[in-house]
């Protein structure tokens, strides 16, 4: 019999709230949209994307709701999971890396206003309205 080594991941260190994201809050309030969105930082810019009921994938694939083009996030990484409730969960998809919420590594997790997903070399930030 082999043994397998044990591998532990490291929790990370939740990041500052990036100044872009104070301004797609005001965005969204102006705009007078309510909701449940993720904000996340890419080459383009800020992007914000409405979290739609039901099941949304995240990951490389191209079929994915949230795509993050990035080696280090797999095809099919996460799911965000909105219940009719409005209740708001992330799942990890089996994936390579892992899915962070406030820097401690998850398989399933409540999430809540101002929770950041740490996908890859990806921060995404939560907005609750």
């Amino acid at each position: 019999m082999f043994d397998q080594p044990t591998v532990v991941s490291p929790a990370l260190e939740p990041r500052s709230e990036p100044e872009e994201l104070a301004a797609a809050r005001a965005r969204i309030a102006q705009e007078g949209e309510s909701g449940q969105f993720v904000a996340y930082e890419t080459d383009e810019g800020f992007s914000v994307v409405r979290i739609a009921d039901g099941w949304s994938r995240i990951g490389r694939s191209p079929s994915a709701g949230i795509q993050l083009d990035d080696p280090t996030v797999s095809r099919r990484h996460a799911l965000l999971v909105r219940r009719p409730e409005g209740e708001l969960s992330v799942l990890d998809d089996r994936s390579l890396n892992g899915v962070f919420v406030n820097g401690e590594r998850a398989d399933w997790s409540e999430l809540a206003d101002g929770d950041e997903l740490a996908i890859g070399r990806y921060r995404l930030h939560v907005i609750a309205t």
